[in-house]
């Protein structure tokens, strides 16, 4: 964490982004791919339209929930990333003085793909832990997330394609690699199709930064 500087963090084009390897330690990272949660207990999310005609994000889902039965690495990462110095540096990182975080995890099967687009407004960041490596995962089957560089031209409530956008940088994935970004009207991103083996998983772990003040609204509203 002490090697990302949040200045340059916030200067990156086309909106800040930064895509740091070993953000995990590598034997604590060797211990979570050994103890991931089995596709059982995820829900399928397919064909199902977005907002503004994007395409479906089809995928399995399982998201985190307080209690839930997980190998000891898991519960000892959640409980990090739920620690003041991880919330310290993420709110540095994103120059606020609260946030709240989800956690969900995304198996993705052969033909899956995330169309370009920005997150929603309670959104104002996320980091993804990428849960492939070069044992597992070949890079020419896809899987990384695209940054995407419009260059002001879609407006979020729309639905370009990727071939619309006027630069693309795929995100390093393989080996314990993260993608951080902080949302901002122009943070368009997505995830190729992908092209892998009908037993194969492209593998995540996403952390969610939610606006604080925007949290408690949704809870007053549905009180």
């Amino acid at each position: 964490m002490n090697d990302i500087d949040p200045v340059d963090f916030r200067e990156k084009d086309p909106f800040p982004w930064t895509n740091p390897q070993h953000f995990i330690s590598p034997d604590r990272y060797a211990q979570l791919l050994t103890s991931m949660p089995d596709i059982s207990s995820f829900q399928g999310f397919f064909g199902k339209q977005r907002k503004h005609g994007q395409a479906s994000h089809d995928r399995f889902v399982l998201e985190y929930e307080d209690g839930m039965p997980l190998p000891k690495p898991w519960e000892d990462f959640i409980g990090e990333l739920r620690s003041k110095t991880y919330r310290d540096f993420v709110c540095r990182l994103l120059d606020v003085r609260q946030v709240r975080f989800r956690f969900h995890w995304h198996y993705t099967p052969n033909g899956g793909e995330v169309s370009p687009h920005c997150d929603s407004k309670g959104k104002i960041g996320s980091q993804i832990f990428y849960l492939n490596t070069t044992n597992d995962w070949d890079p020419s089957w896809g899987g990384e997330t695209v940054v995407l560089d419009d260059a002001g031209k879609f407006p979020p409530e729309s639905a370009p394609a990727f071939e619309d956008f006027v630069e693309e940088i795929p995100a390093a994935t393989a080996d314990n690699r993260s993608l951080l970004f902080g949302r901002r009207g122009n943070s368009w991103h997505g995830v190729r199709k992908i092209n892998c083996p009908e037993d194969r998983y492209r593998k995540v772990f996403i952390v969610v930064f939610e606006d604080y003040r925007a949290c408690l609204l949704y809870t007053s509203d549905a009180a």
